[in-house]
């Protein structure tokens, strides 16, 4: 596992961002682990985070897109981080562009935030953890509506490793199957489990054998 991400397993640990438990997810899946990339809050973590995200775009991408979608409203911030980390690793300009809930009538117009889209353009969109491939369904129409865009691909933080909404193979591929576009993250869960399970940091065990166990068995209702 390259280094960077076993540093963002443990980044994502120090922000509280991803945790063990008994969650509810929006999918109603009732999960042992949970992401939020909302509790990503200060500016030192946000310049962290878009940093992992341009290693990960670049190892996946390299250059070849100008603009970098985030849809609201999480992926707003992580689409900012990401174009200003881009700038200063890879020396690149790219433009970040988002979408309003509402669309605006006047000022600024529109339904997009920051850079809008021109025909031609190659997009990379980001999202914090991709459950389903759900939001896809929202984002994807948003985007083909605004301009004739390539989109290269997808990249999220966290794969969780879960069947999409067909239920046969991971949200992930089943983007890569229905829209044509690759889909990739900065780990999935199961580097998580391979840097945590059993394994101390900061004098914690996150992921012991009980917490593995229901692990297990929710992938062997979920798992893809």
């Amino acid at each position: 596992m390259e280094q960077y991400k076993q540093e963002f397993i443990e980044f994502m640990m120090d922000s509280q961002v991803l945790k063990f438990g008994e969650f509810t997810l929006k999918s109603g899946r009732k999960s042992p682990f949970f992401m939020n990339a909302g509790a990503y809050v200060t500016g030192a973590q946000l310049r962290k985070l878009g940093e992992y995200y341009a290693r990960a775009i670049h190892d996946n991408y390299g250059d070849d897109f100008d603009v970098l979608f985030g849809p609201a409203y999480k992926g707003i911030p992580l689409s900012v981080a990401a174009a200003i980390a881009y700038s200063e690793i890879y020396d690149r300009e790219v433009r970040y562009c988002s979408n309003r809930k509402e669309v605006k009538d006047h000022g600024d117009v529109g339904i997009l935030l920051g850079s809008s889209l021109k025909d031609g353009d190659r997009v990379v969109i980001i999202e914090d953890v991709t459950t389903s491939g759900k939001s896809i369904e929202e984002t994807y129409p948003i985007l083909k509506t605004q301009a004739n865009v390539e989109i290269k691909g997808l990249m999220v933080s966290l794969n969780r490793m879960e069947k999409g909404l067909g239920g046969l193979v991971s949200a992930l591929e089943e983007i890569k199957q229905k829209y044509g576009f690759d889909a990739n993250a900065i780990v999935t869960m199961g580097e998580v489990i391979e840097h945590l399970y059993n394994k101390p940091y900061k004098g914690q065990v996150y992921i012991d054998d009980k917490l593995k166990a229901e692990i297990d068995k929710y992938y062997e209702i979920y798992g893809a």
